[in-house]
C-alpha cells in the first residue's frame, strides 16, 4: 500500500476541496410533527446526529444515485475497497491489502476476512465483480460508467462495442479481486473510494432487483445500516453491528430532514431540530462571523450550460458574448454572498502539476465580465448568423432559492449588458435534469462536483459521448487531448495535455462558470469529526456528539 500512496499522494490535492458532479437540491419541504426528531431518537442513551439532506436521494442504488442527495447517505451505508480517511486521502477499507503490478496497470484486492453484509453475509471478490460490471452495463444506463473506463474492456462493453467478458475485473476467489487498467492511472485508488464503485451483494440484488429502494430491503456494508426511510421526509440510519470497524463508529443513530429551503433549515437549527445547517443567503454578512460557522473550500464550480444546437447559441461569438456579459464578481458579494472564488475558469483551485505549479494558477483566467466586449462579440455572432433581431432566450435551472437569485443576476445583467431579455424558467430536479440530458434546454444552470481528485474528471465531462456534456457540442481536437491526457504516464506532459483542453474548452464557450464552491454551514458546539471530503462525501465514520 505505501508504495501506491506514496506515488498518489503527488497528483491529489495539496488543500482541502469539497463532490457529482452535481449537488442538487429538489426535494419538497417536509417537517414530521414531532419539530423533524423521529421519536426513536428521544432515548438518553441514543447518540443522535440529526442532518439535513435537502432532498430526497435520486436513488441509493449505487450507480445511480450519482449526486450529493445520494452521495450522503449512500457513503455512510456503504463502503468501497478503498475509503477517504480524515485526511482525505484513499486508504484501505474492505480491502485490508493492495497490490499494484510493477507498470501500473494490474491491481490485486484482497477483502478483509471480517468485512460483512449489514445482514450478516460476507462480503465477497464476486459482489464487486457483480457490481462494477453492472457499472458498466450499458442497461443500466448509469450516469458514473465513465468512470470505469479506466478499466480494460470497460469503456467497450459500456459503448455496446464489447461484452461483459471483456472487462478485465475477476474476482479470483471469494476474497481477492483482480482487475487490469487500460494504463497505469495514479489515482485509481481515489477514483474507486467514489459510491458507483460501492460493491452489491449479489443474492440479495438477484433476489431483489429493487433492493435498494425501501429501508426494510437495503443491504449495505458500510458503518451505519437503513433503519427507516419516509420517502420524501426523513431517513435514520444506524449503527452497523457488522461493520468491520464498528469500534471506530461513535454515534448511535444518524436524521436525516429533508428540506430544500435554507430558510427553514436555519430555523430548525435554531430550535435544536438539527445540528447543523447551511447559512441562507440573507443571512449571510450577520452570520458569517459566528463561531459557530465553518468555511472549507470545494472541488467543484457552479456553471452555465448552452445547447450549441439551439438558436442562438451555435454561434460562437454570441456565446462569448453571454458568457462576457456576466459579472461573476458581482454574482458572488452581492447575491450568493458565501465567500465563494469567481470562477474565470473550469478546473478549480488546489490541483499542482509536475512542477507545483496550481492548475487555475497556471492556466489563467479564460473568460473575464468585458460588457463592452460581449457587445461587440454578440453584434458579430448576430451578423455572421443574419440576424437582425436575436432569436429568444429562456434561461432554466432547477428549482432552489439560491438558484433563482442567480438567474434573475445574470437576467439582469443581460439586459443592461447587452440589451437582450431573458425569460426565466424553473423546474423541479428531476424533470430539469432529464431535460437538460435531453438537450430540451437552451441555456441552463449547472453544478460540478469532483468524483475523484484529479483535474481529468472536471475536463473528462465535455467530450463529445460524455454522459455529462450535455451542450451538444464536439471538437475532435479536445477529445484527443483528453484521451492523451488519460493515457500519458509523463505527469509533466499530463498537465500540458489538460491545460491545453481547457483552453479550447473556453475558445469555444459551450459553458461559463460562475463560482467555485464552497462549504459554509454552522455546527452546534460538541459535534465534532464530521468529514467533509473535497470530492463531496460526507463522512460520518469518525463524527462524535456530547
Amino acid at each position: 500500500m505505501k508504495k501506491w500512496l506514496s506515488v498518489l499522494l503527488g497528483v491529489l490535492l495539496v488543500v482541502v476541496l469539497t463532490a457529482c458532479t452535481t449537488d442538487e437540491d429538489a426535494g419538497e419541504e417536509v417537517e414530521n410533527d414531532e419539530g423533524g426528531e423521529s421519536s426513536s431518537e428521544n432515548s438518553e442513551d441514543t447518540t443522535t446526529l440529526k442532518l439535513n439532506n435537502g432532498t430526497e436521494p435520486t436513488s441509493l442504488d449505487p450507480p445511480i444515485g450519482f449526486d450529493a442527495a445520494s452521495w450522503n447517505v449512500l457513503n455512510n451505508l456503504m463502503e468501497g475497497m478503498t475509503r477517504l480517511g480524515q485526511d482525505d486521502q484513499p486508504e484501505e477499507a474492505t480491502a485490508e491489502n493492495i497490490e499494484v503490478s510493477e507498470d501500473g496497470t494490474e491491481y490485486t484486492f484482497t477483502i478483509r476476512d471480517d468485512a460483512k453484509w449489514s445482514n450478516g453475509d460476507d462480503v465477497t471478490a464476486g459482489d464487486f465483480e457483480f457490481a462494477w460490471k453492472r457499472l458498466l452495463n450499458p442497461e443500466t444506463a448509469s450516469s458514473a460508467a465513465f468512470l470505469g473506463y479506466f478499466i480494460e474492456g470497460g469503456e467497450e462493453f459500456n459503448s455496446g462495442e464489447g461484452s461483459e467478458d471483456d472487462v478485465m475485473v475477476e474476482a479470483v476467489n471469494d476474497k481477492e479481486l483482480h482487475v487490469t487498467l487500460t494504463a497505469p492511472t495514479n489515482y485509481f485508488l481515489n477514483i474507486i473510494s467514489n459510491p458507483a464503485f460501492f460493491p452489491i451483494n449479489q443474492d440479495v440484488a438477484e433476489e431483489n432487483e429493487e433492493w435498494y429502494a425501501e429501508a426494510d430491503s437495503f443491504v449495505g456494508n458500510g458503518p451505519f445500516s437503513l433503519a427507516e426511510w419516509a420517502h420524501d421526509s426523513e431517513m435514520i440510519l444506524e449503527k452497523n453491528e457488522e461493520y468491520w470497524d464498528v469500534d471506530t463508529v461513535k454515534l448511535d443513530k444518524v436524521h436525516f430532514a429533508m428540506v430544500d429551503d435554507p430558510n427553514t433549515e436555519y430555523q430548525m437549527y435554531n430550535s435544536g431540530d438539527l445540528d447543523n445547517s447551511e447559512i441562507p443567503s440573507d443571512l449571510a454578512g450577520e452570520l458569517l462571523d459566528s463561531e459557530e460557522v465553518t468555511i472549507e473550500e470545494q472541488a467543484g464550480s457552479q456553471f452555465y450550460r448552452f445547447n450549441v444546437e439551439e438558436e442562438p447559441f451555435q454561434n460562437a461569438n454570441i456565446r462569448k458574448a453571454f458568457a462576457m456579459a456576466v459579472n461573476q464578481q458581482d454574482i458572488v458579494e452581492y447575491v450568493t454572498k458565501m465567500g465563494e472564488e469567481p470562477a474565470y475558469g473550469f478546473v478549480s483551485p488546489g490541483f499542482t502539476d509536475a512542477n507545483g505549479n496550481d492548475f487555475r494558477e497556471q492556466n489563467g483566467n479564460l473568460v473575464e465580465f468585458d460588457p463592452e466586449q460581449a457587445m461587440q462579440l454578440l453584434e458579430k455572432g448576430m451578423e455572421e448568423e443574419g440576424y437582425d433581431e436575436l432569436p429568444e432566450v429562456t434561461l432554466t435551472y432547477n428549482t432552489d432559492e439560491t438558484n433563482k437569485s442567480i438567474a434573475e443576476a445574470i437576467q439582469e445583467m443581460y439586459s443592461e449588458n447587452l440589451d437582450v431579455n431573458v425569460s426565466l424558467e424553473n423546474t423541479e430536479w428531476n424533470v430539469f435534469l432529464d431535460d437538460q440530458k435531453a438537450l430540451k434546454h437552451q441555456l441552463s444552470r449547472s453544478s460540478f462536483l469532483a468524483d475523484y481528485a484529479d483535474p481529468i474528471n472536471f475536463l473528462e465531462s465535455f467530450t463529445t459521448d460524455s454522459s455529462m456534456n450535455r451542450t451538444a457540442w464536439s471538437n475532435d481536437e479536445y477529445d484527443s487531448l483528453i484521451t492523451s491526457a488519460k493515457q500519458e504516464t509523463d505527469e509533466e506532459q499530463r498537465f500540458e495535455y489538460m491545460y491545453q483542453a481547457e483552453q479550447i474548452l473556453f475558445d469555444e464557450m459551450p459553458i461559463f462558470p460562475i463560482h467555485f464552491y464552497n462549504q459554509v454551514f454552522l455546527q452546534k458546539d460538541g459535534v465534532d469529526n464530521i468529514v467533509r471530503h473535497p470530492v463531496g462525501y460526507l463522512e460520518l465514520k469518525w463524527a462524535t456528539k456530547e
